[in-house]
């Protein structure tokens, strides 16, 4: 293959990711809303549009048209970079994870991901980790206590729950033996009608860590301590308007689908799931969907919690990070251990 034809395969798979996340963050906007106002017994968005699907669309056009307003003692550059550099991790997390079955074309065999990297797991846990970079330089570079607060709010909160986040990858790393997202798929094929035996939900702590760990890496309820309007306004992005604002905004719900998207591809199977014998036409599809629909199971779960759950303090956000989730990690490493060890080589005295 020539470097011509890499290079545009490298191309379209970027600006097919990009499109799809831009896309998916508008359902789950308007998604959210929704359920949000089922379970409140409120109507939610009915009037941009059928059902008000067109709601998010209007509200994108509106901040892309607002006025942008700059406050005199920001440091500019800095000011400007944040909201850019808050998005971009975001698209460039959804670039390693694998949304349906490899086809072949020709004489090659295209993946649907972005890339696929050898370390791919890394690769995730890296770029959320420079994710924070952006929201505190948000709340420095604004010039105001309130947006300060805010993001050392958010790096201290990050930092937490990133450690108990990768220790919750653990397991799972042990148990596939690799870090590659689509060679993890793959060892969660088999049986659907068996899939407790082989997707990686039977890691039950390390599913259940990972997932709270990525609530509190999105700042969402219960732990949206970052932006709590009640004691800082709105948080790190609070003299952001227009345009600014809404890559935030962007990059906040995008996280969202890629937390659902990176726990359905470690932990429910990835796009593995029954074809019901259907034809090729629509068997080739039919993984695309599976990959979604879990995912989208998720995303209800993130705004079911919103819903329900009250805001935390923020000594209980921390303490819940160091005094229970990293020790319950650590605990379920030595166990995964063992259990992995026995599995692999026997017990020791037969």
């Amino acid at each position: 293959m020539s470097g011509w034809e890499l290079f545009f395969e490298a191309a379209i798979k970027a600006v097919a990711v990009f499109a799809l996340v831009l896309v998916t963050v508008i359902i789950l906007v308007w998604f959210e809303r929704k359920v949000v106002a089922d379970m409140q017994n409120r109507l939610g968005p009915m009037r941009a549009g059928p059902w008000g699907i067109l709601q998010t669309i209007a509200d994108g056009v509106k901040l892309i048209f607002k006025e942008p307003v700059v406050p005199r003692k920001v440091e500019y550059a800095l000011y400007m970079v944040a909201p850019i550099a808050a998005l971009v991790p975001a698209i460039l997390i959804f670039m390693v994870i694998p949304i349906g079955e490899p086809f072949t074309l020709g004489d090659r065999v295209i993946n649907l991901a972005g890339a696929d990297l050898n370390i791919g797991l890394l690769y995730i846990l890296a770029m959320s980790s420079v994710a924070v970079y952006a929201v505190v330089l948000a709340g420095w570079a604004s010039g105001s206590k309130y947006p300060l607060l805010g993001s050392v709010r958010a790096s201290a909160q990050m930092i937490s729950y990133e450690a108990a986040m990768g220790l919750a990858l653990v397991p799972v790393v042990m148990f596939t033996g690799t870090t590659s997202m689509s060679k993890i798929v793959d060892a969660q094929a088999g049986d659907f009608l068996g899939f407790l035996g082989v997707w990686n939900i039977i890691l039950i702590p390390s599913f259940i860590i990972f997932f709270i760990s990525g609530v509190a890496e999105t700042n969402r309820a219960p732990f949206d301590l970052v932006e709590a309007e009640n004691e800082i306004v709105g948080g790190y992005h609070t003299e952001y308007s227009g345009f600014r604002f809404a890559l935030f905004f962007l990059a906040e719900y995008a996280n969202i689908f890629n937390i659902s998207a990176i726990t359905v591809t470690l932990f429910l199977g990835g796009w593995h799931g029954p074809n019901f014998g259907a034809p090729d036409w629509i068997a080739w599809a039919l993984p695309i969907f599976w990959f979604m629909a879990k995912s989208f199971m998720l995303v209800f779960v993130f705004v079911w919690i919103r819903a329900s759950l009250p805001r935390m303090r923020y000594d209980q956000l921390m303490a819940f990070g160091w005094k229970k989730l990293i020790p319950v990690s650590l605990l379920w490493i030595v166990l995964s251990s063992v259990a992995i060890a026995v599995r692999r080589l026997g017990l020791p005295w037969t």
